[in-house]
């Protein structure tokens, strides 16, 4: 008989999670001080993240970092999560290619996020922090962190897109059942938000002015921190425990991937289904092609100018030194809310830069093909956002028929689609449709950005 998943043991949950930047020949430049334009020290970001986090997001030496007990207690609500051998979806493209994927959906909130969530709640917990706050797109993150706020009883308010408030209200829900306050982004209950809607009453939100709006409320708000749920450091760092089990569960199937990918937003996922591999390729010189697959809406690793830039519209996070299509870039009201976001984590665009990993840009009705597809080989419904990393697979997959060559696939199966049906039902209606850049749209944007990159 096939063996369809690859379980591990609770004792198989990793101990440390995987810092990459120590590996890295070029590491990333520094953040810089907005006023000062000066490297960031800890000091800089311990008014707005808990120190320990802010630890981890400028620690570039430290390869291994101790997953605390009592993260590693919750993870096992849910960790180790299975790898599967996607046979349905093997057969469906009558393919020589071995596809696997990683199934982070069987989490609490049906997605990868908890991972950082149950971290950065603990580490705010144990500073005796009891108020934090944060942004979500489409609402994964910011289920991912009620959930984990309500276990370590902290008050957490919630900015989230304002387009993936109204599409995704059952993802609202599950926030509020979990105890948070959600608010619709941008609101005016903030400077910011006040700002942009007076500018444009009918913008439908973004991240980058969710982040802005959370990071305000944080810093007028008595011991309260922000946190976030990609884009940074320490965020990708969490996320690691994806690829470090997945290594484990590849050695017990036998293969070792030759392709890896995620889909990509700010680079949570992508970063933990694809670092631990990447690790090989860095210390060893093993090949692997790592693939990361964006909207063709939002294209900023594959578009978008490396350059410093600001985390948030409103200007309030550090510069960043990152691929962006400019922080006030404002993407197309897509379903994939989890993926409208400006800029790429300043790690992977270092590593994209130094030509580490690929990317690609996926269409908007490209993604649900692919979904529909996968659903109906694997049982399994997925997320918006994860349908761009399927079409990614699928794609390679159909490359490798036509070389007549067997290619090892991973992907990393983000999160589930079961609160997401309303787009589904949007694009059997034939109401979806793709949203393509010119360039003079993102020269917009990426023009005013100041040339601080040496």
């Amino acid at each position: 008989m096939m063996k369809k998943k690859i379980l591990l043991s609770e004792n198989d949950i990793p101990r440390c999670w995987y810092n990459i930047v120590a590996d890295m020949k070029n590491k990333p430049l520094p953040p810089l001080h907005p006023a000062t334009k000066k490297p960031l020290e800890v000091s800089d970001l311990e008014p707005i993240f808990a120190t320990e986090l802010a630890k981890q997001e400028l620690n570039d030496t430290d390869r291994w970092i101790e997953i605390p007990e009592p993260i590693r207690e919750l993870y096992k609500n849910y960790r180790p999560t299975p790898l599967v051998r996607a046979y349905g979806l093997e057969k469906a493209l009558d393919t020589p290619a071995h596809i696997y994927f990683k199934n982070e959906s069987v989490s609490p909130v049906g997605s990868h996020k908890l991972n950082s969530a149950i971290a950065q709640a603990y580490y705010c917990k144990e500073q005796g922090i009891t108020n934090i706050t944060t942004e979500t797109g489409a609402g994964q993150w910011g289920a991912a962190l009620s959930y984990a706020a309500s276990h370590f009883d902290l008050n957490l308010a919630v900015y989230m897109v304002k387009i993936s408030y109204h599409q995704k209200p059952y993802r609202r829900s599950i926030m509020q059942a979990y105890g948070a306050e959600v608010i619709a982004s941008p609101s005016m209950s903030t400077k910011a938000g006040r700002k942009i809607i007076t500018e444009n009453p009918t913008y439908q939100g973004s991240l980058g002015t969710a982040i802005s709006e959370a990071i305000e409320l944080a810093l007028n708000t008595p011991n309260c921190r922000y946190t976030l749920g990609s884009v940074l450091n320490h965020v990708s760092l969490h996320q690691t425990i994806i690829g470090l089990e997945a290594e484990k569960q590849m050695e017990i199937a036998g293969e070792y991937p030759d392709i890896v990918t995620g889909c990509f937003g700010g680079g949570s996922n992508f970063s933990g289904i694809t670092f631990p591999f990447l690790r090989h390729k860095l210390t060893e010189g093993k090949e692997v092609r790592l693939i990361a697959a964006e909207p063709a809406s939002c294209p900023k690793l594959t578009r978008g100018k490396f350059e410093y830039d600001f985390g948030d519209e409103a200007g309030y996070t550090p510069l960043l030194p990152m691929y962006t299509l400019g922080h006030n870039f404002a993407p197309a009201n897509i379903h994939a809310g989890g993926l409208r976001y400006h800029g790429a984590g300043t790690i992977v665009s270092q590593l994209k830069k130094d030509g580490y990993i690929e990317a690609v840009d996926v269409k908007q009705l490209d993604t649900f093909e692919a979904a529909i597809l996968f659903a109906k080989a694997e049982g399994i419904i997925p997320a918006p956002e994860s349908s761009h990393a399927i079409h990614t697979a699928i794609q390679e997959a159909l490359k490798a028929k036509e070389e007549g060559r067997q290619k090892t696939i991973l992907f990393n199966l983000s999160g589930h689609g079961l609160i997401d049906m309303a787009a589904y039902d949007r694009y059997f209606d034939g109401e979806l449709s793709n949203h393509e850049l010119g360039d003079e749209e993102i020269a917009k944007t990426t023009n005013t950005l100041e040339h601080l990159v040496p």
